[in-house]
């Protein structure tokens, strides 16, 4: 490469996707687990749903707080100490005696498992600028993978040996990682010369001084809340008397989301053939219309599923196309704009996942899905004036 790295390998590439498919896959553990862990440990109904309000506020702070440091520090040892820390954690809660005790290491344990969010920049790094999109797009495959097939596993494993076994396994399986990630990534340092508290404070000036970083974050947090509109709805709708699942037949449906990690790579390859802004395009436009079939899915089961493998599809094809766009502003500041980036994403999806609750409370199956084709029609909308607004920069008014 042009400044004397290794190329990224596929070994490497697919050790850095599976590593940020298990980071982030600790987040979302507790979901399927709370009626068992409110009985096993004796929790109010609110304590065991202040536990997945942890793992999201804990996220939330290690975005703010730490994956802006892999602009600062070297990458390699940045990453190994966050993964290794995340196991420490997730034995905690594998061995918390008490409610306090498991909240406290569904906390630390989110605020480290931003480790993934390292990751997906170093490949972006690591990789040569004509194949960054399909780089990025294997490693968010694998991120989504987690996040989505978690609560799978997770219930699968409670079954077999209790809730304790799923915190057990992860620790395990993150500390395997630890070891491969401190034995195979390159050292990569990028100093800029910044304090702490000045790094953090230039993160969030970027928001001021990059318009694109703006848009593109609008553009991530919509497409999150319109996402979580559904995850969160879904199990209200597929548990009520129109369909009577089980919780293990709702968590199945995770499977047919994760048909939508397929979007990430196309998405990627042709970012890399100069098709970013396009990708987003389409992508808002299809997560709209998916909408429409899920609308249709309150009684047919077919229309429901259509709707969201659309609805999956098109949501991994924005995120990539937003990473790729945002990677493409400044290689020396790409830990503080992923930061940025993936701190709206997130705001974006917490926000979509309250109001979800509030429209299945107020109109049921109707409104929800009046609500998530808004804020998708909003997306599309924030791409169409970003790109006015990049066609005006280019050719002002008056210009020849």
């Amino acid at each position: 490469m042009p400044d004397g790295r290794a190329p990224l390998s596929r070994g490497l590439l697919l050790l850095m996707s599976a590593a940020t498919g298990l980071s982030v896959a600790n987040n979302y553990f507790a979901q399927p687990l709370l009626d068992l862990l409110g009985r096993e440990l004796r929790l109010s109904t609110t304590m065991a749903g202040m536990i997945v309000t942890a793992a999201q506020v804990g996220y939330g702070l290690g975005l703010i707080l730490l994956v802006p440091l892999g602009d600062l520090v070297e990458r390699r040892r940045l990453a190994v100490m966050l993964y290794a820390a995340t196991a420490v954690f997730l034995l905690v809660s594998a061995t918390a005696p008490n409610g306090a005790l498991l909240l406290a290491g569904t906390v630390l344990t989110a605020l480290t498992s931003v480790a993934a969010q390292v990751v997906v920049p170093y490949a972006a790094t690591l990789a040569a600028p004509a194949q960054r999109g399909r780089v990025i797009g294997t490693v968010m495959s694998g991120l989504m993978l987690g996040a989505l097939l978690s609560r799978t596993v997770a219930g699968g494993l409670a079954e077999l040996g209790g809730w304790r076994t799923v915190y057990w396994v992860s620790a395990i399986l993150i500390a395997g990682v630890t070891v491969l990630l401190w034995r195979f990534l390159p050292p990569l340092h990028t100093p800029i010369g910044l304090s702490y508290p000045a790094l953090l404070r230039s993160t969030i000036a970027l928001f001021r001084h990059e318009p694109v970083l703006r848009w593109r974050a609008g553009i991530a947090a919509l497409s999150l809340a319109s996402f979580n509109v559904l995850w969160t709805a879904v199990t209200f709708l597929l548990a009520g008397p129109a369909y009577g699942w089980s919780e293990g037949g709702i968590g199945l449906l995770g499977l047919v989301g994760a048909v939508g990690t397929v979007a990430t790579t196309v998405a990627g390859r042709l970012a890399d053939r100069g098709y970013a802004q396009r990708v987003t395009g389409i992508g808002s436009a299809a997560l709209a219309a998916a909408w429409l079939l899920i609308g249709m899915g309150e009684s047919s089961l077919w229309w429901l599923l259509g709707g969201v493998i659309v609805l999956n599809l098109a949501h991994q094809a924005v995120l990539n196309s937003n990473q790729h766009v945002i990677y493409a502003l400044s290689p020396q500041i790409r830990n503080r704009l992923n930061s940025a980036l993936m701190t709206a994403f997130f705001a974006g999806g917490a926000a979509g996942s309250a109001l979800a609750a509030v429209a299945w409370v107020r109109g049921g199956w109707t409104a929800v899905s009046v609500l998530g084709g808004v804020l998708a029609c909003g997306m599309f909308v924030l791409w169409v004036l970003e790109r006015r607004n990049v066609q005006e920069r280019r050719h002002p008014a008056g210009s020849t």
